[in-house]
């Protein structure tokens, strides 16, 4: 069957609740730890929508927001420090949000589905970075499977990741036609 995923910009009065309530999920909190108070994460949310090197969505998958997605440029970012990263380089981090949504095989569709948006909307991009948490091994096999390669484990002033790169050349040649061969 075939899903549809869409993304739209997060508005902080539209989505301030159900993002606050998603870092309170059990499966989130151990990777974003921001399980704060609304005031705190009210905050966080402001400075994030401000931050000109990224761009917040909302996911939905068949018109329902399941996932929450940071992109950004990665030579504007902590991450940029950690390989030669190059102007037009886009990282992305993002969760899902609804427990019930977990282990459903949605983040693989998901995460392509980004990749295919990034690569489309900015010609220049040859690379998209990730550093998922190195204890998320879910989401490292994710990442895997939709062209992401590991380059090497990275200290970031919130956790030890695991940079890992996908190039156009190779979400072209592979990952990129069939996904969109098969759809969602």
């Amino acid at each position: 069957m075939r899903r549809n995923i869409q993304f739209r910009p997060v508005l902080e009065a539209h989505d301030f609740h159900i993002l606050h309530g998603w870092m309170h999920q059990e499966h989130v909190i151990p990777f974003w730890q921001l399980n704060q108070s609304e005031e705190a994460f009210r905050q966080h949310l402001k400075k994030a929508l401000a931050d000109s090197h990224q761009s917040l969505y909302i996911g939905c998958l068949d018109g329902r927001p399941m996932s929450y997605w940071e992109a950004y440029w990665a030579a504007d970012d902590v991450i940029g420090g950690f390989y030669k990263a190059r102007s037009y380089d886009q990282g992305i981090h993002l969760l899902i949000g609804p427990a019930e949504d977990i282990g459903k095989g949605c983040a693989r569709p998901l995460v392509e589905a980004m990749i295919s948006f990034q690569f489309r909307e900015e010609p220049r991009t040859r690379l998209i970075v990730a550093e998922p948490d190195i204890r998320n091994d879910k989401m490292i096999h994710v990442f895997k499977q939709c062209g992401f390669e590991a380059v090497k484990p990275v200290d970031l002033p919130d956790k030890r990741g695991l940079l890992m790169g996908c190039r156009r050349e190779t979400w072209e040649r592979s990952v990129g036609n069939e996904a969109g061969r098969q759809g969602v």
